[in-house]
């Protein structure tokens, strides 16, 4: 059994008062996978059409300096 088929037939099991958190449970799943896909989408594309000197990079041991982890 598949586990889309095992959530299904769980869902009889649970009452309809539940059934809400079980939606909103579902729907931020769903909503999740396709918001960080167009976020990630929108980084690349971003960063591909800014100018070259923007596209610098900082050396990881001055990140790790500022963020207190050297």
């Amino acid at each position: 059994m598949s586990n889309k088929e095992q959530i299904i037939q769980l869902l009889d099991n649970i009452p309809d008062y539940k059934m809400g958190y079980v939606l909103a449970y579902v729907q931020g799943v769903a909503a999740d996978e396709e918001t960080d896909d167009i976020f990630c989408e929108r980084m690349v594309e971003s960063y591909e059409n800014a100018p070259d000197e923007d596209k610098e990079g900082i050396p990881l041991e001055d990140c790790l300096k500022e963020w207190g982890l050297d």
